[in-house]
């Protein structure tokens, strides 16, 4: 089983600022992690799925933190992917999005989200958001094991 310090989060995040507050609070509680950030849906399944065997087990990330309102493919088709994937289907997807519209929280569970959090505007719970989300995802949660390879 992974050690915590050696598990990788996929980030699909679009906004420069998110993204760079989201790796800040990482670092700063010490949930020190390979993060990969990809900054549209296009970039998210091109990392996931960049061969026709999907990507290598080395390189699977073990949580994928997603947004929804995304450039070029949109967080819904991204997790419709990811879950009709035998590969990508056992991956913890957590949507972290800005999102207010109920149309978008009943689609993400029915396409087989793991968790669905609205960020906070607020700066403060907003640290304290993603400061439980990496506690309890990384350190707390026991992920299922990878597929076996075919």
């Amino acid at each position: 089983m992974k050690q915590p310090k050696d598990m990788r989060i996929l980030l699909v995040e679009d906004n420069p600022d998110d993204i760079e507050l989201t790796l800040r609070v990482f670092r700063k509680y010490h949930i020190i992690n390979q993060i990969i950030v990809a900054r549209d849906g296009e970039e998210a399944l091109e990392h996931l799925f960049n061969s026709r065997k999907g990507i290598p087990e080395e390189e699977r990330p073990d949580l994928i933190l997603l947004d929804l309102k995304l450039p070029k493919v949109d967080g819904l088709e991204v997790l419709r992917q990811i879950k009709s994937h035998p590969r990508t289907q056992p991956i913890p997807v957590v949507i972290l999005t800005s999102s207010k519209e109920e149309d978008d929280l009943i689609k993400s569970y029915q396409l087989g989200v793991n968790s669905y959090i609205r960020k906070p505007v607020n700066f403060d719970n907003f640290i304290e958001v993603i400061r439980q989300l990496g506690l309890y995802w990384l350190l707390l949660n026991e992920p299922p094991p990878p597929p076996p390879e075919k």
